[in-house]
């Protein structure tokens, strides 16, 4: 297992975090018991992921409880989020991190977020909360406050750019993948320079895991006229197979390995998350992280291909 830094807080975190978010929810979504979804963090932990990540809104705050029960508190980097936000003021904060300290059955959190905040609601929570977070962060039940965007709703990441003007913020979780890459320019530039810690999520979702998916969005883009045609047959691709060729061209063993690679060394992303209920598709998600970079010609081809992609999650 690699580890890095996490932005200014000095936290030392792996390069690859388990997230309980997501499709999955660690196999919630999926029909998995909570004693299976234990197992997998578990798991991860065995193998030297010391990076959790959890939120209100997943329902999976217990499950990382019962998971880090017994382990040295001091190893492990737990970070949640305050999800219902919109009506809450000081009081209502304190009150949402003394719930997630339970839920998780610690006595502080590494670092609480603000979840999924879109653009028009920042000055919000930048006003009104954010002053309480950092009231929580003085008392010590809180060490380092974040903030996570809606990507799913906002590609472009307009409130991140936002969020990354104010010296406020000690962590952000950002959308970035092989597809959407307009993080690096929009986020990235600016943490990267106030060494801001970010937590990448969307590595991987069903475009670049599933071929008749990857046709839909692919088709989507051109469509739209952010790649064209002839850009794509340039790459090397076509639309019923447009990036067979990163792995007929590289090391990649898969898309999904060659995904998960990009963005783990991609400057500026500290921690990418993977989440997932089965313990054979973490190990893999853990082994491609722990790869070497995609090959310069490849990474720099796919980084040209979309460089004008801001409209897809790959979701």
């Amino acid at each position: 297992m690699d580890y890095t830094l996490l932005g200014r807080t000095g936290l030392g975190v792996s390069v690859i975090g388990v997230g309980t978010g997501g499709p999955s929810r660690v196999g919630q979504s999926t029909g998995r018991s909570a004693e299976e979804s234990v197992r997998v963090i578990r798991a991860a932990l065995d193998l030297g992921v010391n990076f959790i990540d959890t939120a209100e809104a997943y329902r999976t705050e217990e499950i990382v409880g019962k998971a880090i029960a017994g382990l040295p508190r001091q190893e492990i980097v737990i970070s949640t989020k305050i999800s219902r936000w919109e009506h809450l003021d000081e009081a209502g904060v304190k009150l949402a991190v003394e719930a997630r300290l339970r839920a998780l059955g610690v006595d502080y959190l590494d670092i609480c977020h603000f979840h999924a905040v879109p653009a028009e609601q920042y000055p919000l929570v930048r006003d009104r909360l954010a002053p309480a977070l950092l009231r929580c962060r003085e008392a010590g039940t809180v060490r380092f406050i974040g903030i996570t965007e809606v990507f799913n709703n906002d590609p472009g990441h307009r409130m991140a750019a936002l969020a990354v003007e104010d010296d406020l913020w000690d962590v952000m979780m950002v959308g970035f993948n092989v597809l959407n890459q307009s993080a690096r320019d929009r986020v990235l530039a600016a943490t990267r320079r106030k060494r801001i810690g970010v937590l990448a999520m969307f590595a991987v979702r069903l475009a670049l895991s599933r071929i008749e998916r990857l046709r839909e969005v692919i088709g989507e883009i051109v469509d739209r006229g952010e790649i064209t045609e002839d850009e794509l047959r340039a790459a090397g691709g076509n639309r019923e197979d447009p990036l067979g060729w990163v792995t007929r061209e590289s090391d990649a063993a898969t898309l999904v390995d060659a995904a998960y690679r990009f963005v783990r060394h991609e400057p500026g992303i500290d921690v990418t998350l993977s989440g997932t209920g089965s313990e054979a598709h973490l190990e893999e998600n853990i082994e491609s992280c722990g790869k070497p970079p995609l090959d310069p010609r490849i990474a720099d081809r796919l980084a040209r291909l979309f460089a004008r992609v801001d409209s897809v999650t790959g979701q």
